[in-house]
């Protein structure tokens, strides 16, 4: 300790104090850096799950089952206003209205207690007819079993029976989440664990089966909560839409977050009169003023939507539930051009961008620009659109025909 104290101070004597400071920090940051740069990805699934696949496919050969079913539904905890759980849920709900009994089965990494998630899912999805569990509580007593992601499908598979029905509601082809390696392939390969796949969007069959070679057996349609999202009377009966609005998941980089910063800043830039308006995430450190929301209540992100001209809705997997809500609000969504989300939307209003920051900025700037924009919204809004209603009557039709199949029957074409 003596020598090394007295080769800074010889060292400070002939360079003095700051470069002495330089150099402890430079070796600090490069071990910092060498510390990021070895970190292991975090694997979503226990390792306990991931047993040999010959016993993970064997889906077994149930008996039929018909009448009212207990259905579980495997997901992990979820967060307010995760998108994907709220459909999920969509799809649990239409189960529960057609008289069957649903569970939800919690999938969490590293807990059992599922206290705080229960208490999640009732505040902010408070009309959910399900009781709640975690999944290593097993599905005895359960007909059918309904993964919905990746991680949730090896739980699911692990666990099974050889008389439960198992399906699997893919929402997105998850492997598109991570670079080549060890986790595109498990996700890659949740698809051949032997349950009945069920897509959402034709984006679904048509990237499995280029990807994979296989198809889902069933697919449901896209839709939009069209009870939630709709225009709005204003008081005086003028529509005084004004700037941008922009779902923000930074954490989530299929959704563009580091590219709809680039670019609302080039649009702040074009525009400094109309505002951002940024929910879900709180953002920091941007150059330009912004509106954080948060997490907003459906009905409070309507209302949001009702007082915006556009939304920043980028996507480079499967089409995000922001496009059409924003639609039937009124409000003209600017998308970054992608054969994804073509496959599902094609809606005439939508403005699509080479996904350039420049190029989005300039779009985001043609809405804003546009002249009678309350006519536009108005427009827009009035156009017929599915509801969710229709879906979870096609997923529920599908998983009743399959539960009710004779075992050796033909699957689903």
């Amino acid at each position: 300790m003596i020598n090394v104290l007295g080769r800074i101070l010889g060292q400070a004597r002939k360079d003095g104090w700051g470069s002495v400071a330089a150099k402890v920090l430079q070796r600090t940051a490069g071990k910092a850096l060498e510390n990021l740069a070895f970190t292991e990805p975090t694997l979503p699934v226990r390792p306990e799950d991931i047993v040999d696949f010959d016993v993970l496919c064997a889906a077994g050969n149930p008996r039929p089952r018909t009448g009212s079913l207990d259905v579980g539904w495997v997901c992990t905890p979820p967060g307010p206003g995760s998108g994907g759980h709220t459909t999920f849920f969509r799809m649990v709900q239409g189960m529960a209205d057609r008289g069957h009994r649903c569970t939800l089965f919690l999938y969490d990494r590293n807990s059992d207690d599922v206290s705080r998630h229960t208490s999640t899912i009732r505040q902010f999805w408070p009309d959910l007819d399900a009781h709640v569990r975690s999944v290593t509580e097993g599905f005895e007593g359960m007909d059918a079993v309904v993964a919905s992601s990746w991680p949730t499908a090896y739980a699911a598979a692990a666990r099974r029976g050889p008389d439960i029905h198992s399906f699997y509601f893919i929402q997105d082809y998850e492997p598109y989440f991570y670079p080549r390696g060890t986790l595109y392939w498990l996700a890659e390969n949740s698809y051949r664990l032997g349950f009945t796949n069920i897509g959402l969007g034709e984006m679904i069959t048509a990237v499995m089966k280029a990807e994979t070679g296989q198809e889902p057996a069933a697919s449901v349609p896209f839709a939009c909560d069209t009870a939630t999202y709709r225009l709005l009377e204003t008081k005086d009966g003028k529509n005084t839409r004004q700037g941008v609005v922009y779902y923000a998941k930074r954490a989530v980089d299929r959704r563009g977050y580091l590219l709809a910063k680039l670019a609302l800043e080039q649009f702040h830039a074009m525009h400094p009169e109309q505002e951002i308006h940024v929910y879900g995430d709180r953002i920091s450190g941007w150059s330009i003023p912004v509106h954080n929301h948060g997490n907003l209540s459906p009905a409070a992100l309507n209302e949001l939507y009702n007082r915006t001209i556009t939304g920043l809705a980028i996507s480079f997997t499967n089409i995000s539930l922001v496009p059409e809500e924003l639609l039937a609000a009124g409000n003209v969504p600017v998308l970054n051009e992608s054969p994804f989300a073509a496959q599902v939307l094609s809606d005439p209003d939508v403005l699509w961008s080479p996904a350039i920051p420049r190029r989005l900025a300039e779009t985001l700037a043609e809405a804003v620009e546009a002249p009678d924009i309350s006519g536009r919204a108005a427009r827009i809004a009035q156009r017929q659109r599915l509801d969710w209603s229709a879906s979870r009557e096609c997923f529920a039709a599908v998983l009743e025909s399959v539960c009710a199949k004779e075992p050796g029957s033909p699957r689903l074409s």
